[in-house]
């Protein structure tokens, strides 16, 4: 009997350390800015805070499914014309603020949960939903107020112009496939489909990673680096770059699109000196096809934490628009039990 005792003891510490592999939970926070690319820039999509929760659920894992995570996320998406601050350089044309407005002021705050399943054969379906809201309601003058007066950045103007969008819905899919898998290199399908009053498109490219991967079933690039497989550890450490390419069809993006349209050029012209002008929601014509490029690189230190920073290259959203953008990104979790 004295002999089994370290035997067992030594078992209880192996199930623990074990155990202590896994995490069920993580909560992080996501933000992107166009001036983290240190360009100077103010302009387009111009800041982005993102907060997140998610919980692996448990699963049979005698089936198909490799993972299962339920995740919730609360967000906002602010945009700019050519620049924050939009004024008249020439005493009571209230025109000119507006001539200079490429691309509407607007703001979009929402709420939105998913479901994500996760697959043996290294696929993904997550699918989710939003609620929020565009226009003053969304808050996005108040919020970029307090960014520059915080860090003495100019003061915005512009915002009477915003989009005044209202309620918003929108439903929202994502799937990805491992198509090639080396020790240091692997190649995906990455896909995505919008349907709503905030945004209604679809998109897709291949994700490249070149470094340290995990299976998507448990990885960064698949937001899976929980799980609720008792005893199973959930993933080894990753640290990769990679290079996402997406083309987007765009059919409505309810920052750019609004109910009463876009103020003709004739009437810009013609009444240079009516007072709603001053006040007058400004819309866009959006681009159907949109190509965007991101660049970044991703760590996931197989227990408590994982990061991805990243660069993003965007073409231009509207018809409107003088030049296309980009903007940084980094994001950061917590994992928990």
């Amino acid at each position: 009997m004295r002999k089994l005792l370290p035997i067992a003891i030594i078992l209880i510490l192996c199930s623990l350390y074990t155990k202590a592999q896994y995490r069920t939970q993580e909560a992080g926070f996501q933000t992107d800015n166009d001036g983290y690319l240190g360009q100077g820039s103010d302009r387009y999509y111009t800041n982005g805070i993102f907060f997140f929760y998610r919980e692996a659920l448990p699963f049979d894992i005698e089936g198909k499914l490799a993972n299962k995570v339920l995740g919730f996320e609360f967000g906002q998406k602010m945009y700019n014309p050519q620049s924050g601050n939009i004024q008249s350089n020439i005493p009571d044309d209230p025109r000119q603020d507006i001539l200079n407005i490429d691309r509407p002021f607007a703001a979009y705050t929402y709420f939105g949960a998913t479901y994500n399943l996760l697959y043996k054969n290294q696929s993904n379906i997550k699918v989710g939903a939003q609620i929020g809201l565009i226009g003053p309601k969304a808050q996005g003058e108040q919020i970029q107020n307090f960014i520059h007066s915080t860090f003495g950045f100019y003061p915005p103007f512009g915002w009477d112009h915003q989009i005044q969008g209202g309620i918003k819905f929108t439903l929202t899919g994502e799937y990805n496939k491992m198509l090639l898998r080396t020790p240091i290199f692997d190649a995906n399908l990455s896909a995505y489909a919008n349907i709503g009053n905030a945004f209604t498109g679809f998109g897709f490219g291949p994700l490249l990673r070149l470094g340290r991967t995990n299976k998507l079933f448990n990885s960064i690039s698949t937001q899976s680096t929980i799980t609720n497989r008792d005893g199973v550890k959930a993933n080894d450490e990753e640290f990769f770059f990679y290079y996402k390419p997406m083309i987007n069809i765009v059919a409505h993006d309810g920052t750019v699109q609004s109910k009463s349209g876009h103020l003709p050029q004739y009437y810009l012209t013609a009444n240079p000196n009516d007072p709603s002008l001053s006040t007058a929601e400004i819309t866009g014509t959006p681009e159907t096809l949109v190509i965007s490029n991101q660049i970044g690189a991703a760590y996931n230190s197989g227990d408590r934490w994982t990061f991805d920073l990243s660069a993003v290259f965007h073409t231009k959203d509207t018809k409107e628009m003088l030049r296309s953008h980009q903007w940084g990104s980094l994001a950061v979790m917590y994992h928990f039990n």
